[in-house]
């Protein structure tokens, strides 16, 4: 664990540094904010403690210059007996915590447990939401910004919007970007696989069930709709759909009510319904698949997500993003893809879209060399 000492006082420095080597911290020092300042910027930090009384550069000025360098580290001011409503302040400005002079070695040791375990629950929620909502849109290829443009102009309204395009084109991606730039991203965003329920079980699933309307009903069940009130729905695969669900889910958007399976009293929702297929809807009406009236429901605004083979301009961006995140998630260094390995990658057609080109490059991560070059594509790729 590392630790960075500000303080202009040689022995406060020099006694504080000790102490907390004693303890087997490493720990670096500065004599001034300007030079902490530029080592915070140069090595990452635990905890960084912070004098408030320095000549040229006080500590509340160091805060803010930490804040706006992006130094995420959490700082503790250093306060004598007057600095106490400064340092009070410097915490509503972003501070941890603060500690008074004279030094108490058990405080100090307490305030660096504290901060380091409120760093790591930040940082266990960045990467909990990275899960979520880690996933970009990557690309500035003509129909990515017409997507975002969309994306920007629907988001902040009650319209619902279906999202048309192949498997492994980035469908889900689009609803999430809904839902984030929306007034509800507060509130919760649920996702349904609507392909991946069985028939007999989509209503229990979407609209709930009593405790006893079927004979595995041993408990009360909120369904989706439900679960998603003051936020928002996603129902991928909406195509694969039961006619069945379909009237269930049509009487929700027109009355914005519903009723659990095995009652008959009716529950208010408030719920943004995005839905998203692979089928061509107007086909599976003609066949009698799908209904009319639900599909002028759903699509009051329509969002095609183009394949890759539309948009290869993006694949070195793309390449260079799955590489950053499939390294980062193994811990392993970033390996380089040469020019022509990229061009190889943009002349190939992608009939899995986005999720094919994830793949192919986790397995040239595994199998291909240090930079992965054209080669790598014969043998692994192309093969």
């Amino acid at each position: 664990m590392k630790i960075l000492v500000i303080d202009d006082e040689r022995a406060i420095r020099n006694s504080l540094k000790e102490i907390l080597m004693d303890e087997g911290y490493e720990v670096d020092t500065a004599e001034d904010g300007a030079a902490g300042c530029a080592q915070a910027g140069k090595e990452r930090y635990d905890v960084i403690f912070c004098d408030i009384k320095m000549p040229n550069m006080e500590g509340t000025q160091v805060l803010h210059q930490l804040q706006e360098d992006g130094i995420e580290s959490p700082v503790v001011m250093i306060s004598g007996h007057g600095d106490i409503d400064t340092a009070v302040s410097c915490m509503r400005d972003g501070a941890f915590d603060f500690i008074q002079k004279p030094l108490d070695l058990n405080r100090i040791l307490i305030t660096i447990k504290n901060a380091t375990d409120k760093a790591n629950l930040v940082k266990e929620n960045k990467i909990l939401k990275k899960r979520v909502y880690g996933q970009q849109m990557i690309g500035e290829s003509e129909p990515i910004r017409h997507i975002r443009d969309m994306i920007a102009k629907v988001a902040p309204t009650d319209a619902r919007v279906l999202i048309t395009g192949a498997n492994g084109s980035g469908k889900e991606l689009v609803a999430r970007s809904l839902h984030q730039q929306s007034d509800r991203s507060a509130m919760p965003y649920i996702e349904v696989n609507c392909a991946a329920i069985p028939s007999e079980l989509i209503e229990s699933e979407l609209f709930g069930h009593e405790k006893g309307s079927f004979t595995s009903a041993i408990k009360q069940h909120k369904g989706k709709f439900e679960q998603a009130d003051g936020g928002t729905l996603f129902l991928d695969e909406i195509g694969d759909m039961s006619l069945a669900a379909q009237a269930k889910v049509l009487r929700v958007l027109q009355e914005k009510k519903l009723s659990r399976v095995g009652s008959d009293k009716d529950i208010e929702v408030n719920v943004r319904v995005v839905a998203a297929t692979n089928k061509d809807l107007k086909a599976e009406i003609a066949k009698g698949n799908f209904r009319e009236d639900l599909y002028h429901r759903l699509s009051v605004i329509i969002i095609r997500v183009p394949s890759l083979d539309e948009r290869k301009e993006d694949i070195p961006m793309l390449v260079d993003y799955f590489t950053q995140q499939i390294c980062a998630e193994s811990g392993k260094p970033v390996r380089p893809f040469t020019p022509g390995a990229v061009t190889m990658l943009q002349e190939k057609t992608w009939p899995g879209n986005i999720r094919e080109l994830r793949n192919v490059v986790e397995r040239l991560l595994i199998l291909g060399g240090n930079p992965i070059c054209e080669q790598d594509i014969k043998d692994y790729v192309n093969a």
